[in-house]
């Protein structure tokens, strides 16, 4: 089994880190630098930041958040929001992201995948797919944070956009974002299942035996968290640590120290 990731999400808001459960409700978490500084001190593998109210009045604020993040941290981190054209991912990449994540504008233009890819390569290239499972089983592909539904599956949808170049898929469930009761494991394994790139389940992370059985069972490459880490509900290292006992390989490194917040 190849090392699985552990990643931290930072849902942006005007400079400010916030949470909220079924994407609303939200609430201030700190600031996505120095929570950023942390994060990579305590062993988080890597960090995604998404703009959840991007507009191109406040594009400024996030380009000076990814510089300075780049400034301050030596992993991997994706920027996401607002992204619309090649040249939007130029600059966050420019600024210091490792990789861009799409969501709304994939949605609305899917050439932007290819266009992305074939610029700057599929290992920049994260589509993220926000997923409600429907009351008939459906599993419909919402976009703008949640608020509108599409006509899209997302399987069929997963599929389409790792055709066209995407080189990984960050999947969260809305049905369990912000709960903390587990991630949407039939969704996760359905997509995972059906495409060759890594998934990243999102939405539901209470605690390592949550990350354990989207590993497991929902056969996801990387497990994605916010609230219990945000919040201080779990630390990082007490998390890998749990999952290397339960067999699934994880970096350790960094995670073992012990005089980190």
């Amino acid at each position: 089994m190849l090392t699985k990731r552990v990643i931290a999400c930072f849902d942006v808001d005007a400079g400010r880190v916030v949470k909220g459960i079924s994407f609303v409700e939200l609430r201030d978490a700190g600031d996505p630098v120095e929570m950023a500084a942390v994060y990579d001190r305590e062993g988080i593998d890597e960090l995604v930041f998404l703009d959840i109210t991007a507009s191109h009045e406040h594009r400024n604020t996030v380009v000076e958040m990814v510089r300075s993040t780049a400034d301050r941290v030596f992993i991997p981190f994706t920027v996401g929001g607002g992204l619309r054209t090649t040249d939007d991912m130029r600059l966050m990449l420019e600024s210091g992201a490792d990789k861009i994540t799409i969501n709304t504008a994939a949605v609305q233009r899917p050439a932007l995948i290819s266009e992305g890819a074939q610029r700057f390569g599929s290992q920049c290239i994260v589509v993220a797919i926000d997923a409600h499972t429907e009351a008939d089983g459906r599993m419909r592909v919402y976009t703008h944070g949640g608020r509108r539904p599409t006509e899209l599956d997302a399987v069929d949808w997963a599929r389409e956009v790792v055709e066209r170049g995407a080189g990984e898929i960050m999947l969260t469930s809305m049905n369990t974002d912000g709960h903390q009761d587990g991630y949407d494991i039939p969704l996760t394994r359905a997509v995972s299942d059906a495409v060759e790139v890594p998934v990243i389940a999102s939405g539901g992370a209470g605690d390592s035996q949550h990350m354990i059985e989207a590993v497991r069972e929902g056969r996801a490459d990387a497990v994605l968290a916010a609230s219990i880490f945000h919040f201080g509900t779990h630390r990082i290292a007490d998390v890998k640590r749990q999952m290397q006992q339960a067999g699934i390989p994880v970096r350790m490194e960094r995670a073992d120290y012990d005089d980190v917040l």
